[in-house]
């Protein structure tokens, strides 16, 4: 990954952006696209657009949800200990132990995520299952006021964990689920702006889809584009424990290039030109399967409106919904590639109707 594009990812994954809070990723992100796009403005809902080949058609929406899983703030008791509710899906495990950066109104706190030691648990505790409900944060405050002081209720938080590089072009962070999709239909309008496309793109980094693919919902509706493609993660399966996961969900390693969904959630003939483009291109790639509706944007943009030819695009992604989330640049940089040369080939021309 030439290193602009590198500094870009590792500022949109320094930011705080879980569902609801998008706003610092979606200024780092607009402030991006503004360097190459024909325009570049948000909405009311926390959606951040770039438009490129304004005024081509037919319209191309590019999805990559911007937010992230993480921790509301609902209570503080009187010795200054602060309760939380999941913002997303949680597995409660991974959550105790943990150091939390709170965003709050005067900037950016750190907090540890208490429980009661093992040593102090009875037996029959041992064995139990974890509850978000058994957990608390300790900002290191004396009482309820100082507590009251630094953090209100509904401040966001996330686990206090950063961008690294590890061997062999991988990467960690909290939250590629999925800013590394917005950096990629970034990326890859960028590249369209290089390559002259027919049609009007819209990339677009969209709000709350942990919490149901509301952004989704909102823009595409707002875009009224006639062909979708989102970017998400998706399953890895080259890990311990995963053998008879890949019976179901495909056999999916990092670095061997970005997945290509095929089922009831993506139009045939988007899945086919994709596939096309790949072998064209000699761009790497997996096939997944998709036999139903999916839990991500190309979900919400197939259904809007009257319907919307759809593709889905997935990097593969080891630990989900972890803070120690694993990704391959070379998927990402692929992802981009391998969507900027499909959209390419995409015209007024183009008919994506299913018939016979």
């Amino acid at each position: 990954m030439n290193q602009p594009s590198l500094d870009f990812l590792k500022r949109l994954m320094s930011t705080i952006s879980p569902s609801g809070f998008e706003g610092q990723a979606t200024g780092v992100w607009l402030k991006e696209a503004e360097g190459f796009a024909d325009r570049a403005y948000a909405d009311q809902h926390g959606n951040a657009y770039a438009v490129v080949g304004a005024g081509g058609g037919p319209r191309v929406m590019l999805a990559g949800h911007i937010d992230e899983i993480g921790l509301m703030i609902t209570y503080i008791d009187e010795q200054g200990y602060l309760y939380f509710s999941p913002i997303g899906g949680w597995d409660p495990q991974i959550l105790q132990g943990q150091r939390v950066w709170i965003r709050t109104k005067t900037g950016q706190i750190t907090g540890v995520i208490g429980k009661k030691p093992i040593h102090l648990l009875k037996e029959e505790e041992r064995t139990k299952a974890l509850k978000i409900e058994d957990l608390w944060i300790d900002v290191g405050a004396k009482d309820k006021a100082e507590a009251a002081e630094l953090v209100s209720i509904g401040d966001p938080a996330v686990l206090a964990y950063g961008f690294e590089s590890l061997r062999n072009e991988l990467a960690v962070a909290r939250g590629f689920d999925d800013k590394c999709g917005a950096f990629v239909v970034l990326e890859a309008a960028r590249l369209l702006a290089k390559l002259q496309p027919q049609a009007e793109i819209y990339a677009v980094a969209t709000s709350q889809e942990e919490i149901g693919l509301r952004g989704a919902r909102t823009s595409a509706y707002n875009v009224d584009p006639q062909v979708g493609l989102a970017v998400d993660v998706g399953f890895a399966s080259d890990f311990p424990t995963m053998g008879e996961q890949k019976k179901r969900l495909g056999d999916v390693s990092l670095g061997q290039g970005p997945m290509i969904a095929r089922g009831a959630n993506v139009n045939p003939l988007i899945f086919d030109l994709l596939l096309e483009t790949a072998g064209a291109e000699k761009i790497p790639h997996q096939i997944v399967p998709a036999p139903r509706g999916t839990g991500t944007d190309a979900n919400a943009i197939q259904l809007s409106r009257a319907g919307v030819a759809t593709g889905l695009i997935s990097i593969p992604n080891r630990y989900m919904h972890s803070p120690c989330e694993l990704v391959s640049l070379a998927d990402l940089e692929n992802a981009a590639k391998l969507i900027a040369h499909t959209v390419v080939r995409i015209g007024p021309e183009s008919d994506f109707v299913l018939a016979g």
